[in-house]
């Protein structure tokens, strides 16, 4: 089953629409990763809604596409963890750790403005002021530092 991944502004959006087979998560990771280097996507959305069942494996490629992705220079945000999910999850030992989570894709997209935003500003913080550029005009030199 393929995952549709649509382009939104700096961000890609994957909605995971029926239950994925293993080599369908490690597609969706490959896709994923193209496509942040051929968008130079800033934010990836991966919405888990309609999904009954996250197994252990599906968590692992998760967080992996995610940590992935960050190296990439992405931040990636899952959501639509329904409650029953969450519960199982949890009972089972199963962690999304480091990996941004949201109700739904609202709140993820709000999530991933505000974190961008954020580093923006870091970065214009981090940018070096301009500072007046020395004279080379010396006295008793002239034209290009020729001596009288």
């Amino acid at each position: 089953m393929h995952v549709p991944i649509l382009k939104q502004g700096d961000y890609l959006i994957a909605t995971i629409q029926s239950v994925l087979s293993d080599t369908d998560l490690l597609q969706l990771r490959d896709d994923l990763a193209h496509r942040v280097g051929q968008f130079r996507s800033r934010g990836i959305i991966i919405d888990v809604t309609v999904l009954d069942v996250i197994d252990s494996f599906a968590t692992r490629t998760l967080r992996a596409i995610a940590l992935m992705l960050k190296l990439r220079g992405a931040e990636t945000i899952i959501v639509g963890i329904q409650p029953d999910i969450a519960f199982a999850m949890v009972q089972l030992g199963l962690t999304l750790e480091g990996v941004g989570t949201a109700l739904d894709l609202e709140e993820g997209l709000e999530f991933l403005n505000a974190r961008n935003k954020r580093r923006a500003s870091v970065w214009r913080a981090a940018e070096p002021r301009s500072t007046p550029k020395a004279s080379f005009d010396m006295p008793g030199r002239r034209g290009k530092g020729r001596r009288k």
